[in-house]
């Protein structure tokens, strides 16, 4: 096998033990599948070594494969930081980057830091997809994703948090003036509500009473919704209170339409993390696009207490 040959066939392979598909490593590398079949086939011939254990949807390493990867990364990354140190400061990220994020979120903050980065970087094409679904970032062939919340524990997945997204308890004028304005989490008990629920779970209010205890208030969940800009809606129609981001709660409160309840420094938060397949070697186009992100989501979720109405610029 010839020298550019075999390292063909490395990279497809690496590339296939951390997507654990050959058709998720062949959309990555822009070849197909058979392509990326037939280079790790020569490989384990060459080898004289059974590298994969093959089934119809996913591939698992044998213990010869997991050596040989093991090896093969660090080789790898010894190569990439190699061309670093050469090319510094000459190199630009370039090639496709798949991006996904929740739809209202993605559209005020996401898309802003995305559309700098092409201008960054003429040579970087970038798909952002808007979905409030959790898509599989291995199988569904993502190389970054934005997401709000806990994370769940995975071997698969690398991720850095970018920030804490301050929420805000807020109400149309016209409600507080029927129904009063709650001063603390007691008071809140018998208000209605217009709450986040998403395939039958209803995401909980979490307060800090007076003395620093964090609670969940007794509110009255009468309407329940999976979009954000739809409870907004329902709250300035003075349907009840509503939990809401802060960087969108902006707008509202500068036009009047809601009245801030209670303010970011007593909700809790959620983590915003930016997740990525885990990999030995991340592609400088990741790396760019995870880097802008870390500085430019703080400023634009960023929450002034002194002036609640300026959030998100």
């Amino acid at each position: 096998m010839a020298v550019n040959d075999r390292l063909l066939g490395i990279v497809a392979f690496v590339q296939a033990a951390e997507a654990g598909s050959f058709a998720v490593s062949a959309e990555r590398l822009g070849v197909t599948r058979s392509a990326i079949g037939k280079r790790i086939a020569r490989l384990e011939q060459q080898l004289g070594a059974r590298l994969f254990n093959r089934s119809t949807r996913r591939q698992s390493l044998t213990d010869d494969g997991q050596a040989y990867y093991e090896r093969c990364v660090k080789a790898l990354a010894e190569l990439d930081a190699a061309e670093a140190a050469l090319d510094s400061g000459r190199r630009e990220p370039s090639g496709r980057l798949r991006v996904s994020a929740s739809v209202q979120f993605g559209r005020r903050c996401v898309a802003p830091v995305m559309l700098e980065l092409a201008q960054r970087h003429p040579r970087l094409d970038i798909d952002l997809s808007f979905s409030d679904r959790v898509v599989d970032l291995v199988e569904d062939g993502y190389d970054l994703a934005i997401r709000i919340g806990r994370l769940p524990d995975s071997s698969t997945l690398a991720a850095r948090q970018l920030t804490e997204e301050r929420l805000g308890i807020c109400a149309s004028p016209d409600y507080l003036a029927r129904c009063g304005r709650p001063r603390n989490v007691d008071e809140f008990e018998g208000h209605q509500a217009v709450v986040y629920g998403r395939n039958g779970h209803t995401v909980p209010w979490r307060l800090r009473d007076d003395d620093g205890e964090v609670r969940e208030p007794r509110v009255q969940a009468r309407l329940r919704f999976d979009d954000l800009e739809a409870i907004a809606d329902a709250a300035v129609a003075g349907a009840g209170l509503a939990l809401l981001p802060c960087w969108m709660l902006s707008r509202y409160v500068r036009n009047g339409e809601l009245q801030m309840v209670m303010y970011a420094d007593r909700v809790i938060g959620s983590r915003i993390n930016a997740v990525w397949p885990h990999t030995h070697y991340l592609p400088l186009r990741t790396r760019a696009a995870i880097d802008l992100l870390v500085e430019r989501i703080p400023q634009l979720v960023a929450w002034d207490p002194a002036n609640p109405a300026v959030v998100c610029g």
